[in-house]
């Protein structure tokens, strides 16, 4: 990359944390057998401690990426079997399972097609008695579909725990991140934050110019979805692992390059409408503008993290930031980025139509996944949307029954849903949104 394409980037990167009113962020691109690292702003707003290269932001949900690769270490040391059901290795939940305790596999949790619910239920215990309580309930058959799941993953640390007889953090530890030479922050339990995470998450108001710092909240049950927290260094480190041998990929000896290339295939059936364009196992798939790219996006409490690679091109881009706005910062971003020579893909699930002129009250009510129920309702001359009784978003539906999002809080542009059809009834019964499917509540269920 020439020089003044970096200078270029590193103006980019702190014009676009300076809009978007996020503290800090860390950017790293490995291209071409080379790592460019770009750091800005603070850890933490107003101590003037600087963002540093090895700094650690909580990464949410990129951390499944890590968890997925571990389950692939034990995959391929014949410990695990993607396609067995998991209850083979976690007998005490075949009671909660029901008639999908034969079904459900691995496999399944890793591409989010199991049908759990989207987050873990959490009883006065936590552990063992919190799973059983959250896999009781499908919002749809296992194979049947892609829905989002923080509890799947909390499921696969489990199983991990199981076969290696070590706690989630300690294996992961032990059997991922010390071959790869990487130290990363564990953050979980009933007090938050755990101090290994270096860089606090914060909340912005835009209209009184407020920033201000968070703290972590998880349970070590969900540890596993979204405990982590690493530098954009880290991420890069790990993505070098599922890059081309030749195309600037490590190979620690941890798994097969037949299950590498496992992770990358697309799941049938996983498909996460507007979140990405596929999914593997761990590893979302982009495909827009006939690219390879691959990936995960990831929100802790007060943070937003981006990790895309390219295995064909050797390419990985990685952005850490310590903010809730930091999403708005990587859509800044991308366009900088493909001026660089980068051709980041974005989702293919784009909305190209103008928006119906009547509301189809057809899609009014609410819809559940677990705890969250989604309700689609008619404001005024707008279909809104409400989250858990908290107003969230306005809902423009287009043809086919998808429909574009504009976030009340700030006006910005969400992620895309749809409304889904019982196939038998031709009745709108679901509605995907976030990648989580959540299924119409009966007129019963309401009491």
């Amino acid at each position: 990359m020439r020089e003044e394409m970096v200078d270029h980037l590193r103006a980019a990167l702190e014009r676009a944390a300076t809009d978007n009113d996020v503290p800090g962020a860390q950017l790293v691109i490995w291209s071409g057998g080379e790592a460019r690292e770009f750091e800005f702003g603070e850890e933490r707003h107003g101590t003037g401690r600087a963002m540093r290269r090895d700094s650690k932001v909580p990464i949410g949900s990129i951390t499944k990426t890590f968890t997925a690769t571990l389950l692939m270490v034990l995959v391929s040391d014949g410990d695990i079997d993607l396609d067995e059901p998991v209850v083979e290795y976690l007998p005490d939940l075949r009671q909660a399972l029901g008639e999908n305790a034969d079904v459900l596999t691995a496999r399944h949790l890793l591409s989010h097609t199991g049908g759990l619910h989207s987050e873990v239920t959490a009883p006065p215990s936590d552990g063992p008695a919190a799973l059983a309580a959250s896999v009781r309930d499908v919002v749809q058959p296992p194979g049947a579909g892609f829905s989002y799941s923080n509890t799947g993953y909390a499921l696969i640390g489990r199983l991990i725990e199981v076969a290696t007889g070590m706690s989630w953090e300690e294996a992961v530890r032990t059997i991922l991140l010390k071959p790869l030479d990487i130290d990363l922050g564990f953050i979980a339990g009933t007090d938050g934050d755990d101090g290994s995470a270096t860089a606090s998450g914060h909340t912005v108001n835009h209209a009184l110019g407020l920033v201000r710092p968070v703290e972590q909240e998880l349970t070590e049950v969900e540890a596993p979805a979204g405990g982590l927290a690493a530098s954009a260094a880290d991420l890069v480190e790990l993505a070098r692992m599922h890059l081309d041998a030749g195309h600037g990929g490590i190979d620690p000896g941890l798994v097969t390059p037949e299950h590498l290339a496992e992770m990358r295939r697309p799941v049938p059936g996983a498909d996460p409408f507007g979140l990405a364009d596929g999914w593997g196992l761990g590893l979302a798939l982009f495909r827009g503008n006939d690219t390879g790219w691959l990936g995960h996006d990831g929100t802790a409490d007060g943070t937003s993290c981006h990790l895309r690679l390219n295995p064909e091109t050797g390419t990985v881009v990685a952005l850490t930031t310590n903010s809730a706005t930091g999403a708005a910062l990587w859509r800044d971003l991308l366009p900088e980025l493909r001026a660089a020579g980068i051709e980041l893909a974005d989702s293919a699930a784009t909305i190209n139509t103008e928006p119906r002129t009547s509301i189809p009250r057809e899609c009014t009510g609410t819809y559940v996944n677990g705890d969250t129920a989604f309700s689609v309702v008619v404001e005024g001359d707008e279909l809104h949307l409400v989250v858990d009784d908290e107003p969230a978003a306005r809902l423009a539906v287009h043809d086919g029954f998808v429909f574009s999002v504009t976030e009340l809080a700030n006006g910005a542009t969400g992620h895309p849903g749809r409304f889904l059809r019982d196939p038998r009834s031709g009745r709108i019964d679901r509605i995907q949104i976030g990648g989580r499917v959540a299924g119409r509540q009966r007129e019963r269920d309401v009491a």
